[in-house]
């Protein structure tokens, strides 16, 4: 019978990546000895034993992962259903790993067990609704030429402290991502341009503020610490910024955790699609960016041109068709994709591009404060090691 001494024998060695055969085997001899199963499955995750060799856990696959967040998952399956069996009809030994187990387990494991089990089926859709917003259209001069009403519809999903989040629904369609060849101060690695068919999802209509990161900072990590005040520029209402792609993802885990829907990172299809809402010209009022328009580093334009500086709230300035607002500018956001130095390869279904890549650098799309205007049209991209941070970089989130 397996004690509990060697059960922590066996997750430090799982810990410290130096595990053998013998360590599977007894392992799996624990788990036939508590259901008689080789595959266990408690709440949503699953230990698969195959052949004695690999150790599957949960809906993932481990490759060359930190073996820590391996041994947290076993500690963390293992005690759940240890606490779920009836001690009566557990043999001494078994119950005495039972309360091993539940006293060494740290409380985020048992924190992240709790709402897992209360999240294992996602939640109702909130209901949809729809906002009404102006629309821009300006001439090659950056004047107002056309002003017109729009709809769009969203859902509102509630946080905490009285925070929400609101998220656009965006109808499913065929796009022509990238840039022409004569589109000016474009570049190649927007090229060729190629028709991408989405499937219709929900994006974030302004990039993710500073009390919406507070919210999901406080709750309990799974993967890594998130600072409750990392950005630059403070103020509720204003984009969290100095965030890196890796705390962006560890967001979208912990909120999709508390409120069951999926949350993510966008595709940079995805993202581009949003941002032209259905136009084709460099920016998605026209041909020309301006400060009335947009956050960006203008200040040599004109003498009429303003030069923040700095981030400015959401929604400071006018959205596109639909009805998404700080596309152009603002903050440089985070997307899913690999790093690729142009678009030959690239998924034609607007899926996130992850192979064939620089998985250690990431795209980031729409320029930020201290971009030029080229950098802020549609079609531009820029990609960084995702571990950086800088104050011209926050993201914005996609549910589907």
């Amino acid at each position: 019978m397996t004690t509990s001494d060697e059960l922590v024998g066996i997750f430090d060695r799982i810990r410290d990546g130096i595990q053998d055969d013998k360590d599977i085997l007894l392992l799996e001899e624990f788990l036939k000895n508590s259901n008689n199963q080789k595959v266990l499955q408690v709440g949503n995750n699953i230990i698969n034993i195959a052949d004695g060799k690999d150790i599957h856990i949960g809906d993932r696959t481990y490759y060359n992962t930190d073996a820590q967040t391996i041994k947290a998952v076993i500690q963390e399956v293992l005690t759940e259903l240890l606490h779920s069996i009836n001690p009566d009809k557990l043999p001494q030994e078994n119950y005495a790993q039972a309360n091993f187990l539940s006293q060494t387990v740290n409380e985020d494991l048992l924190e992240k067990s709790n709402l897992q089990k209360q999240q294992s089926t996602p939640s109702i859709l909130p209901a949809i609704t729809q906002f009404e917003f102006e629309v821009i259209t300006v001439d090659i001069q950056g004047i107002e030429t056309k002003r017109c009403l729009k709809q769009a519809d969203y859902f509102i999903e509630n946080l905490a402290d009285g925070i929400i989040s609101q998220m656009v629904s965006i109808a499913g369609g065929k796009f022509q991502m990238g840039a022409p060849q004569d589109e000016s101060e474009s570049l190649e690695d927007e090229r060729p341009q190629h028709i991408v068919t989405l499937n219709p999802f929900f994006i974030g209509k302004y990039p993710i503020t500073q009390a919406q990161w507070r919210v999901i900072a406080k709750l309990p990590k799974i993967k890594r610490r998130l600072e409750l005040e990392p950005s630059c520029f403070r103020g509720d209402n204003l984009p969290v910024e100095r965030i890196s792609w890796y705390d962006a993802q560890e967001f979208c885990e912990r909120i999709s955790r508390e409120t069951g829907r999926k949350y993510r990172l966008p595709s940079e299809a995805e993202w581009e699609y949003a941002c032209r809402a259905q136009t084709s010209t460099p920016f998605h009022f026209g041909k020309i960016i301006t400060t009335n328009l947009a956050n960006y580093c203008g200040q040599s334009e004109n003498i009429n041109s303003i030069y923040h500086q700095q981030t400015t709230e959401v929604g400071s300035f006018l959205p596109n068709t639909f009805g998404i607002y700080d596309m152009h500018g603002l903050v440089w956001e985070w997307c899913a994709d690999y790093e690729h130095k142009d678009y030959q390869g690239a998924p034609l279904d607007g899926s996130s591009w992850l192979n064939d890549g620089n998985s250690e650098y990431r795209i980031l799309r729409g320029g930020s404060w201290d971009s030029p205007t080229y950098l802020c049209r549609s079609a531009s991209r820029f990609s960084e090691n995702a571990s950086v941070t800088d104050k011209e970089f926050g993201f914005r989130i996609v549910c589907s």
